[in-house]
């Protein structure tokens, strides 16, 4: 079998359903390619940013969707994407971490042998935390599309997942039932799988992710996205985990910008200097990521780095402004708006609702989604200039039709909409 060439879209008209789509990270990334798509979120603030945005929308369950209402999506659409929630095997390694793991292979398997929905959906109630039934979402989207008439019984010819590291085992587990077992109906995919890190891609952030991308067989070998950027390397900079605030910008004045790369070597990596343009004076941030609230444990970096994983505590993460009569004062913290840049979200991008610093952490950074649909789709791989243009937001009018779409109703949720409990 051989590949299909370079640049060249294996798929004439690609439209992507994107599962547990948030406030549009990859919706964002199919914008700036020029693929449709159609997300389905759950959390009301969520699918206000995506109204405010101009981003097609279903504000419901995804569960719920492909139970009740699947017949009703439209039938071209051939690429599905997305990352189900996975804290509960998030704790892999651990014994919960391996039983929730045993338990998703289970009904991995029992999926795969064409088992009735009401049987596993009734296994799946037992289960001690529900969250677990997530993971195995995407595969029952690829499997119920090969069952809708809507459709004509049509598989999806793309799949591309992605979340945290953790989930690497239980992606290789889609990927050899994909590629060995195929879905019930007979269609196997070839699937590639890793862990990559998104700076290689230019978001200017360190933030590792587990993807998945899987063609339908007859559509070429798929493969990952080449890295555009280098990998960040701490040891470099002498990152400091604790220590004087003083000394840490003291070595941030003295330190060298990193140099150019040779034409034939990925660009360096993207620095929060690089995308904070509106912030003249230079900059330390501390976060506490992975800190378990220990003081000590806390982050710090300057702005000529990128910045660590942003999370929902993106708002926490203190900034320290360097004068240039060395004097040393906490600053104005990130705006959701910056965050969002440190995320690749364009400039202006549209949060709306409430708790936005979590659909910040939360979303897909859509520079990086950008790089696996385009390697997924066969498309050139997209330049970060092209992502940082300004965003149109939608018009109140677009915003209305969005919404009675998405919630049933141009100016509120319906009794359709999820319930935040």
């Amino acid at each position: 079998m051989t590949s299909t060439p370079p640049h060249q879209s294996i798929l004439d008209k690609p439209f992507v359903l994107d599962l547990f789509a948030g406030p549009g990270g990859l919706d964002v990334a199919c914008h700036r390619l020029g693929v449709p798509s159609l997300g389905i979120e759950w959390d009301r603030s969520a699918c206000l940013t995506r109204y405010a945005a101009g981003l097609d929308t279903l504000h419901a369950d995804v569960s719920a969707v492909r139970r009740e209402s699947f017949e009703s999506l439209p039938p071209e659409i051939n690429v599905l994407a997305g990352g189900p929630p996975c804290q509960t095997y998030s704790v892999a390694g651990k014994g919960a971490g391996r039983k929730a793991l045993e338990e998703v292979k289970e009904f991995i398997g029992r999926l795969m042998a064409g088992d009735p929905d009401e049987e596993i959906d009734e296994k799946l109630r037992n289960l001690s935390d529900p969250r677990t039934a997530l993971v195995l979402e995407p595969l029952r989207y690829a499997i119920q599309a090969t069952r809708s008439p809507n459709r004509g019984h049509r598989p999806y010819d793309v799949i591309v997942l992605e979340q945290v590291p953790a989930v690497r085992a239980l992606w290789d587990r889609y990927a050899e039932v994909l590629q060995e077992i195929g879905l019930p109906d007979g269609t196997k995919y070839k699937v590639v799988v890793d862990v990559l890190a998104t700076e290689t891609y230019g978001v200017p952030q360190t933030r590792s992710r587990a993807v998945l991308i899987a063609r339908r067989e007859g559509l070429g070998e798929p493969s990952l996205p080449g890295a555009t950027h280098r990998a960040y390397e701490a040891k470099e900079w002498n990152r400091r985990n604790a220590g004087p605030v003083q000394a840490t910008l003291d070595e941030h004045d003295t330190a060298e910008a990193p140099s150019r790369s040779a034409k034939d070597e990925p660009d360096h990596w993207v620095s929060m200097r690089d995308v904070l343009t509106e912030r003249k004076t230079p900059f330390l941030v501390r976060s506490n990521y992975g800190s378990s609230g220990i003081p000590g444990r806390r982050g710090v970096r300057t702005d000529r780095q990128p910045a660590t994983t942003v999370t929902g505590r993106i708002s926490r993460f203190v900034v320290f402004e360097h004068l240039d009569d060395d004097i040393v004062h906490e600053g104005p913290r990130f705006s959701m708006n910056e965050a969002g840049m440190l995320q690749s979200f364009p400039p202006d991008y549209p949060w709306s609702g409430t708790a936005q610093a979590q659909q910040v952490g939360n979303a897909v950074p859509p520079l990086f989604g950008a790089h696996l649909l385009s390697a997924a789709l066969g498309l050139p791989a997209p330049a970060p200039t092209t992502m940082r243009k300004p965003w149109i937001p939608a018009t109140e009018e677009q915003r209305a039709k969005l919404r009675s779409h998405g919630c049933g109703v141009a100016d509120d949720c319906t009794a359709r909409c999820p319930r935040p409990e």
